[in-house]
């Protein structure tokens, strides 16, 4: 998915009807009355060659306050606020009410790519808001007909440069992961690359609302460049600030808090977790931010197991340090909580901060920086090999259904994060279990705490030189043995 397209405008001008058309099925309910869709809807939308997220929003309503209306208008702002274009949709029947003029001012603002669609505009009956659709200002309007699946050509053709700009974003932010190593480079132990202005560091702030992400910024940036309050839910997207820390150039994502399933509004808080996992795919290192006060939700530990099956060095950073009472007791618990509830990760730094007052950068600058070299970590192919033989003669592998696993070469094949190959006999035999045992031997033995490790069991011919040829017809081999003993 290159980009997300948010479908904005008044109730009943059409959002969802097009929202069915580009997904190509009828996920959102559609009827003629307004009002029926009050909370967000994402699915993967096809237009032509383009694969991209649209998200069907509830209809903007001139309403600020608590009621339903007023949380359903803020659903459709944070949800602006998040996409990266915005369509705003107005009903080219009806023509231009006072209300699509107030929504457009909002849009001028708050949305960087707004694409104008005059809506129901088949026939002369449309032709007229058409027209009158320039008046707001946001350029010249598509002509759609989202039910008959009209003007989609012109939407394409107003969507291709903006996906091909977002592409090249993507491309430009994106960190360079799973390298593969020649036999050459996977000797050099001292090649880790080195931060620069052109490259700098990627690190993604994540965790729930509230827990002081965007506090924490401010703090290592050195000046107040995010919102920030008591209020949950401030941050509403993923937002990306180049700063040099302690020397070493750096991108660091702030991005939306990410809360449980079962709060009231489940629909953004999927929004939200999205874009908190493109901060991650985005990021090298991870810092997942707790609160210290309610440490390890569910949200905590999702988002930490996905930073680690991404492949990306994760930390965990619990702030909110300085108004812990009792801190060796609560530090205990945490260490207790961690090794139970995130093994994956088994080894990941554990630092204690304090958001507010600066206490603890120091000690996470460092171990982001100790993160960082192993995700690089590189292993000769000789140390390799002479640690697996220790592995098996501490443990040899076993033989399942009677089939002995034998375990003859080990080599890196790949950094950032590491990844090693060994070739064996029966790979598809080898149990979880004897993995593991050698991931996490290989995690003390090379000092590789936290970082995620892939290792990959692959099959080796034996060098047998008769091995696949056709074996001699039983008559032939009777006859050859029979003249011989005529001899």
């Amino acid at each position: 998915m290159s980009f997300t397209l948010a479908i904005v405008g008044r109730p009943n001008v059409g959002k969802s009807t097009l929202f069915n058309r580009l997904v190509g099925k009828r996920l959102a309910l559609v009827d003629d009355q307004p009002g029926v869709t009050r909370d967000l809807r994402e699915g993967a939308a096809r237009l032509a060659d383009l694969r991209f997220t649209v998200i069907d929003t509830a209809g903007l309503e001139e309403v600020t306050d608590d009621s339903l209306q007023g949380r359903m208008r803020r659903l459709t702002e944070r949800a602006v606020d998040m996409a990266d274009i915005c369509l705003f949709m107005v009903d080219a029947r009806v023509g231009i009410t006072p209300s699509d003029l107030v929504f457009a001012e909002i849009l001028r603002k708050r949305a960087a790519n707004v694409i104008l669609a005059a809506n129901k505009a088949e026939g002369k009956a449309g032709e007229a808001g058409v027209l009158e659709a320039y008046s707001l200002g946001l350029g010249e309007p598509i002509s759609l007909s989202a039910e008959h699946g009209e003007g989609l050509n012109d939407l394409y053709t107003m969507l291709v440069p903006l996906a091909d700009q977002f592409a090249l974003r993507a491309d430009e932010d994106a960190p360079e992961t799973d390298v593969d190593l020649s036999e050459e480079e996977a000797e050099e132990t001292d090649a880790v690359p080195i931060p620069t202005n052109a490259k700098p560091l990627q690190v993604a702030v994540v965790g729930r609302p509230n827990a002081g992400k965007s506090t924490l910024i401010n703090q290592i940036v050195g000046e107040d460049r995010l919102l920030t309050g008591p209020e949950a839910g401030i941050t509403r997207d993923a937002i990306s600030l180049r700063t040099d820390w302690n020397g070493v150039p750096m991108r660091i994502f702030d991005t939306a808090g990410m809360r449980k399933k079962a709060k009231i509004q489940e629909k953004l808080e999927k929004l939200s977790v999205s874009d908190g996992l493109r901060a991650v795919k985005f990021a090298e290192v991870v810092v997942v931010l707790l609160d210290a006060e309610i440490p390890f939700e569910q949200q905590d530990l999702r988002i930490a197991d996905l930073a680690e099956r991404e492949g990306r060095a994760v930390i965990i950073a619990v702030n909110k340090w300085d108004i812990e009472e009792d801190r060796q007791a609560k530090l205990k618990d945490l260490k207790e909580s961690f090794e139970r509830l995130l093994p994956q990760l088994r080894g990941a730094p554990l630092i204690t901060v304090s958001a507010k007052t600066g206490r603890g950068m120091d000690r996470l600058h460092e171990a982001i920086m100790r993160a960082y070299d192993v995700w690089n970590r590189r292993v000769t192919t000789a140390q390799l090999n002479r640690w697996l033989s220790g592995m098996m003669e501490a443990h040899p592998p076993p033989a399942p259904q009677g089939k002995r696993i034998k375990l003859r070469y080990m080599t890196q094949a790949k950094t950032r994060p590491p990844g090693f190959v060994v070739m064996c006999s029966h790979p598809d035999k080898v149990p979880e279990s004897y993995s593991r045992y050698l991931v996490n031997n290989l995690r003390v033995d090379f000092d590789m705490p936290g970082t995620p490790i892939r290792l990959w069991m692959r099959g080796q011919n034996d060098a047998n030189p008769y091995k696949g040829r056709k074996k001699a017809p039983p008559s032939k081999l009777r006859k050859h043995t029979a003249g011989r003993r005529k001899d």
